[in-house]
């Protein structure tokens, strides 16, 4: 195994969900999509099934993510944040999974996608499938505007192939601030609730916390909250409080392979972004942009070795980056955490997202499959 791995502390992870459900005290959807946001999608799912309380759901964006869970023998409900459509319905159908409704059109394909399943497979006709509807009260991406969704929901009701298992929206704003927008949004979706709870029409289960509600909107939480890069370590944004004990999952580390001294003027790597100031030792490690290291990282980063931290200098490569370490007594084998702690010294994916403008999910989602995920 090569020396650049990624290590998932998967008591961690435990620690994160159990957090949140402490918090909440409701149902919780582990969203577990992009293979567990870059941390391994089979031993994450494995850990939360291991606990007592074990997570009522889960959610994934695609439908080949909930096929993958289901050769797990996964048998809680699997929510797909995708609605049913001509490449995926078969899955959908095939593997029980719980589609989410954007639209009336969504609904009438649904429909008849079912009755010929249904028929072509000799099932009971009073086999129903259970959706989601997906509601747009601001998000602006997907789900029937809210305006719209009471009809909607009347429909699935009364369908004869669907079950309305549950309804959802989804917060623009929670990790913000400024609450206002993400409280107007609240307020479209529990004007529906109010609808529905006058006309006595079932909504299912409730649900609209994604991680920055569910650090800072306690009244979002409803019958379920949707842990997403909260059960993985981070807040979604550093505006909002941590409100609950949160512990990175993944550590990113891997070894000197190479000490190198280099004289006063010397360059490293391509386009000569780094001349040294003074004699010093450049080590590189073997880890690159084609294992999730991203190139904008170019003497931005740094790494923490036998407990110091030293900047990473000249272009990130393909397979390698270099360090400078001075005078001090690095060697060959030396470990090197990327993302990690080690004494009174931390690096985490905030370090990076700061320095490229984004945040920790695209960060723990781009560690490529050719690093190696270690679960301890």
């Amino acid at each position: 195994m090569r020396p650049t791995q990624a290590i998932i502390n998967l008591t961690n992870l435990k620690a994160n969900y159990l957090s949140i459900r402490k918090k909440t005290k409701t149902k919780v959807l582990a969203v577990v999509k992009a293979d567990a946001y870059g941390h391994g999608v089979f031993e994450i799912v494995a850990a939360l099934n291991s606990l007592t309380r074990k997570p009522e759901y889960f959610g994934v964006a695609i439908a080949e993510e909930g096929i993958q869970l289901r050769k797990l023998k996964i048998k809680q409900p699997i929510l797909l944040f995708e609605s049913p459509s001509k490449h995926n319905i078969n899955a959908i159908l095939q593997n029980k999974l719980t589609p989410s409704l954007f639209s009336l059109s969504d609904l009438k394909f649904l429909e008849s996608s079912v009755k010929i399943f249904t028929k072509k497979n000799g099932l009971k006709s009073d086999v129903k499938v259970k959706v989601h509807i997906k509601i747009n009260t601001g998000m602006g991406r997907v789900g029937i505007h809210y305006s719209e969704a009471v009809p909607l929901i009347k429909k699935v009701v009364d369908s004869k192939y669907l079950h309305l298992d549950g309804i959802y929206s989804h917060f623009a704003t929670s990790d913000e601030k400024d609450k206002r927008y993400a409280n107007l949004q609240l307020k479209r979706f529990n004007g529906i609730l109010e609808i529905l709870q006058k006309e006595n029409i079932p909504p299912g289960i409730i649900h609209m916390a994604n991680s920055g509600a569910i650090l800072s909107m306690r009244d979002a939480y409803f019958d379920m909250v949707r842990p997403g890069i909260s059960l993985y370590g981070y807040t979604p944004s550093l505006e909002v409080t941590k409100t609950i004990p949160l512990k990175p999952v993944l550590e990113l580390v891997s070894e000197v392979s190479t000490c190198t001294w280099f004289d006063k003027g010397e360059s490293v790597s391509y386009g000569r972004l780094y001349s040294l100031k003074k004699r010093a030792q450049i080590v590189s490690v073997p880890v690159g942009y084609a294992d999730g290291i991203n190139r904008n990282l170019s003497n931005k980063m740094s790494a923490i070795i036998n407990g110091k931290v030293y900047p990473q200098v000249g272009r990130v490569t393909m397979d390698r980056i270099m360090f400078n370490v001075g005078s001090d007594n690095i060697k060959v084998g030396d470990k090197v955490i990327l993302l990690g702690s080690q004494k009174n010294n931390k690096i985490d994916a905030w370090d990076w997202s700061k320095k490229l403008n984004t945040i920790p999910y695209e960060i723990t989602c781009n560690i490529s499959k050719r690093v190696p995920r270690v679960y301890k």
